[in-house]
């Protein structure tokens, strides 16, 4: 796992500044601590921050092929290099090294562009061609890893694993001509309903992300040109298994895809949240190891957030060498340290405990398997159930009489957040009167369109110009390649997100603390070949990942399988009425918000007071907006922090 930088003239060959790259290299210090390494030539400069899984000894980048025509910069891993390099070897190309990079430069010469679609892994990389003039950009197929980009108005093309390297840029005379700071007032509107922009937008207009499945291919002296697609998933659900033959299929394709990420040179182990998902990657791993598994767990302090039992029983069931650690109900002092950790607004309050179980993980092991990405492909979202039981009723009333009578009594209904959710009427009579895709949409939002229709100003809601973050889940709807409602949220998940808060809080938290995370639940050929299932074997009778958890039961305690879905959540309610009581009053109603003009101040009166005084509980936007103050106190461009430290600084110069 590595961190990646570069600078491209698209124009000319104008010298590259070695120190400037320099600069954009060591601020991603944290993704790479064991080596690090540029390579420059006219027009060109790449840079690489290594943290050394395979290949230790010379598996160094940025790395060439025999001539030094072609040179990648590589972060990530390719699960199947072995039969890829032998398949190479065999076609005459020659190793120097015994590293997954190597692959790259050499199925870059035998099968240009394509390459990617050989390729089985987390990657994004970055590949230069010098006989071609060109420089080829490439993510993986669901975003497990990121890259990020920027055309600057003289031509240069920047890029990184994170914005922090592109806005370390500054080139030009006397220092100017980096990357501009004026926000994207798209992102805004798109962070304010998901809690992340969603790709491939970044908060800087002049920055984007390279969308996961795209690769871009820029040739010197032509335009930009936009990024291409070399792979989608296609929910069919044809495939006639019965639920024990495709049990027995999925514990081999587990089995697969769990012994492909456990090829390492350093000390490998797992995460262990006693979930079905990280047991199911234990149990697997377990049945694999010669040795007892290395697991790591959080607890907390309040029992109503703690899942540590059920991981201890995981643990003891497969002797896993087991380390636990307990957090405080109370450890919010990461606030800063996130908003600076990733570089956008970014309002998943449970990067908290998963700052902490990546920061326990890398005392013990450079390596460790997740089990993310399970809620999306096997369906065990609690708000997947309440899709499908509000698309019968959708299907059952015509939209004439559906909409006007549900948009009533979504309008009227009380907002009962002290219900139990059973009773918590309002937003089913709300997306009773949408169609699905606006449904779902409103359904995961954190600021529904009407409360950021109240919190918006007249001037945001001019920038504005009518956008909606609803198009993120159109444009992908209109996509997705099937009409099964269970398949098709499943798929708008996948896009969005899996990629802009799922992948990002991981990637970001693990490369905070130098540890390689790998997710066997995201292999692409798994995701697939689930596709294919039809959705009956997901969920059935109010029951979600249905497969996995009967695939698991010879393997698994049926307390650990069968018990409600907890999540990894911290107390943020009980913190805004009483430890955060001020801090929250006062970075909401403080000059940062009030300076940017975006926002209603009577509005965010409204939900602080309504919120501390128990009326009404806001935690969610009272956290998406604390967490957007604190980016823009924060600011993104501080100087690189010792390894395995977030960085860190007092102040921030405003941003325009």
């Amino acid at each position: 796992m590595c961190g990646i930088t570069g600078i491209f003239d698209t124009r000319h060959r104008r010298d590259i500044d070695r120190g400037v790259l320099q600069r954009m290299n060591d601020s991603q210090l944290h993704r790479g601590p064991d080596e690090g390494s540029v390579h420059v030539e006219p027009g060109l400069g790449l840079g690489h921050r290594r943290l050394s899984i395979i290949d230790i000894a010379t598996g160094q980048q940025p790395l060439a092929n025999e001539d030094g025509s072609v040179v990648v910069v590589f972060n990530g891993e390719i699960y199947n290099y072995q039969p890829l390099m032998a398949e190479l070897q065999a076609a005459g190309h020659r190793f120097r090294t015994k590293s997954d990079t190597e692959c790259i430069v050499h199925g870059w010469e035998q099968w240009g562009e394509d390459c990617v679609k050989r390729f089985r892994g987390m990657f994004a990389f970055a590949l230069w061609d010098r006989n071609r003039q060109t420089l080829f950009l490439a993510r993986d197929r669901l975003g497990v890893k990121p890259m990020h980009y920027a055309l600057l108005d003289d031509g240069t093309l920047l890029f990184g694993s994170e914005l922090k390297s592109l806005l370390a840029y500054r080139g030009g005379q006397g220092g100017q001509g980096g990357l501009r700071r004026d926000l994207d007032p798209l992102a805004v509107e798109e962070y304010f309903a998901l809690g992340y922009t969603a790709e491939p937008r970044t908060i800087f207009k002049q920055a984007q992300k390279l969308p996961p499945a795209h690769t871009l291919s820029i040739r010197r002296g032509q335009p930009l040109p936009e990024p291409r697609e070399y792979w989608d998933v296609h929910f069919t659900g044809g495939n006639p298994s019965t639920l024990g033959d495709a049990c027995a299929e999925l514990r081999q394709r587990l089995d697969e895809s769990v012994r492909l990420r456990m090829i390492a040179e350093v000390p490998l182990g797992a995460f262990l949240s006693g979930g079905v998902d990280s047991s199911a990657v234990v149990a697997t791993m377990a049945g694999l190891s010669d040795g007892p598994v290395h697991t790591c767990s959080i607890a907390f302090d309040d029992p109503k957030y703690n899942e540590s039992e059920f991981a201890a029983m995981v643990a003891a069931r497969y002797r896993t060498d087991h380390r636990v650690e307990t957090v405080k109900s109370d450890d919010f002092e990461l606030i800063d340290t996130l908003a600076r950790l990733y570089d956008e607004p970014y309002a998943d309050s449970s990067a908290i405990p998963t700052y902490r179980v990546c920061q326990l993980a890398r005392k013990h092991v450079t390596v460790a398997l997740s089990g993310d990405g399970g809620d999306e492909s096997f369906a065990g979202y609690r708000r997947y159930r309440m899709h499908l039981m509000e698309e019968r009723m959708r299907a059952a009333l015509p939209a004439a009489l559906r909409q006007p009578l549900f948009g009533l009594l979504g309008r009227v209904y009380p907002k009962a957040d002290w219900a139990p959710r059973v009773l918590r009427a309002k937003t089913t009579f709300e997306g009773m009167a949408r169609t699905s895709v606006e449904a779902y949409f409103h359904s995961v939002s954190i600021l529904r369109g009407p409360m950021r229709a109240r919190l918006f100003s007249p001037a945001l809601k001019h920038e504005l110009g009518g956008y909606d973050a609803r198009a993120v889940f159109e444009h992908h709807a209109a996509r997705a390649g099937t009409d099964d409602p269970l398949s098709l949220v499943q798929y708008l998940d996948l896009k969005t997100y899996l990629v802009g808060d799922i992948n990002t809080k991981v990637d970001r938290a693990s490369m905070a603390h130098s540890l390689e995370v790998r997710e066997p639940l995201m292999d692409h050929k798994l995701v697939e070949w689930l596709a294919t299932l039809p959705p009956a074997l997901k969920v059935r009778g109010g029951e979600g990942k249905l497969l996995l958890k009967k695939a698991m039961e010879p393997l698994l305690p049926e307390a650990v399988l069968y018990r409600p879905k907890m999540g990894f959540a911290v107390p943020l309610e009980r913190w805004f009425r009483g430890p955060l009581k001020q801090r929250v009053r006062d970075a909401v109603l403080g000059d940062r918000l009030a300076a940017t003009g975006w926002f209603d101040r009577k509005y965010l009166q409204h939900l602080v007071d309504a919120h501390q005084s128990g009326v009404r509980d806001y935690s969610s936007p009272l956290w998406t907006l604390l967490m957007f103050e604190a980016f823009l106190r924060n600011g993104v461009d501080a100087p690189a922090a010792p390894a395995g430290q977030p960085n860190s600084r007092e102040s921030a110069p405003a941003l325009a």
